[in-house]
């Protein structure tokens, strides 16, 4: 592995983009180059907030493209990830962009084409995966014992976890608790599956608690869904059951469940109160029923125990992808599967009707080891 520097640039200078900044600040070789955002002043003060010595900050993010920069961080709000996203990979910068992917197919099929035009790496950024536990689930799910799988189960649900801002607009977020956590769960499970292509989708959406001022401060700007739900069907006859809420009057919306031919594997996610019972971060138990002997049985798989920082080493993992001239650890071929399953979630909840989903040949795909 080469030493030398690798020159980064963050493109918006939100909460997220913090996290960027503090992760490539820890890892050795890494040089933040330039920090961009529209509003002006706010790039600059970012610069000084986190102690960015000779960082460079710019109000135009056109103007960061025109320097010597390896990668670029796309920290933007959702809306806005389309047009940087697709200026930097051709401007010959790898991109890690924060998820979800996009607001519409379209975009993300935007972004995708840009980086195969380019030949540089779009990476999706999903620290869930860097967790032990989410490649063991990934390892138990692909290696048979499951038999076939035919029915998935996943989502989870926060009984009151409603973000606020750039969030819950959708000129500026495309979707509500759907892309905004429910990616995650969605990746949980179709990355374990090897991302299948979908079919169909049949989805609801509501938004009765962040229409609520009662439960909501910003309930006159809230106008994406705060709870979803889909059945998606997919090649090789496969179902999804996929659920999502920020909030509801309810603890939990269970575990994540594949059910296979020959065994079942029932996930449990981390954390408990209001804020958790999704999948964003760790994992709360992995148990697998089946039969043995003639007779039922439940094997408690034993979790991983770890203290991994999961935003830092998908940054590093997008650095050392760099640095080796490997493929995208979370390739966006992957992510537009996501993408046309939520576009699909949006369409039918509009139509109140079942929606074919359609996704080009080059979707989907493994992602690297």
């Amino acid at each position: 592995m080469t030493t030398t520097t690798i020159r980064i640039g963050i493109i918006g200078s939100g909460g997220i983009a913090g996290m960027h900044a503090a992760a490539y600040k820890t890892i050795p070789g890494v040089e933040i180059a330039a920090v961009a955002d529209a509003i002006p002043g706010k790039a600059a003060e970012f610069v000084e907030r986190h102690g960015l010595s000779g960082t460079l900050a710019f109000d135009d993010y056109r103007e960061l493209l025109q320097l010597d920069l390896d990668g670029v961080s796309v920290c933007t709000p959702n809306s806005a990830h389309r047009q940087p996203t697709v200026d930097s990979l051709e401007a010959g910068k790898h991109v890690l962009l924060e998820k979800p992917m996009s607001v519409t197919l379209d975009e993300g099929l935007d972004m995708v084409r840009a980086s195969r035009r380019s030949g540089r790496m779009l990476t999706i950024g999903f620290q869930p995966r860097y967790d032990p536990n989410m490649k063991l689930i990934q390892d138990i799910v692909r290696s048979g014992k499951l038999g076939k799988v035919y029915y998935v189960e996943t989502g989870g649900g926060r009984r009151r976890g409603m973000p606020g801002g750039t969030f819950i607009r959708k000129e500026l977020a495309g979707a509500g608790a759907m892309a905004d956590i429910g990616c995650y769960s969605l990746d949980l499970a179709l990355n374990a599956l090897d991302y299948p292509k979908p079919l169909t989708v049949s989805a609801s959406t509501f938004n009765h608690f962040g229409r609520n001022p009662v439960y909501h401060p910003e309930a006159d700007r809230f106008d994406v869904e705060d709870f979803g739900t889909a059945l998606i069907r997919f090649e090789g006859d496969l179902t999804l059951h996929f659920k999502i809420s920020w909030a509801m009057h309810l603890d939990s919306l269970g575990t994540t469940n594949f059910l296979g031919t020959d065994a079942g594997l029932k996930i449990t996610p981390f954390g408990q109160g209001n804020w958790s019972g999704v999948w964003d971060g760790k994992v709360g138990s992995i148990q697998m029923f089946h039969d043995f002997m003639g007779g039922q049985t439940m094997t408690q798989v034993p979790l991983v125990e770890h203290a991994i920082d999961l935003f830092r080493e998908k940054v590093r993992d997008f650095v050392d992808a760099i640095r080796e001239g490997r493929g995208a650890p979370i390739p966006g071929e992957q992510i537009l599967i996501q993408q046309a399953i939520i576009d699909g979630v949006l369409r039918s909840a509009e139509q109140r009707a079942e929606v074919s989903v359609s996704v080009p040949d080059f979707a989907g795909g493994p992602a690297e080891d």
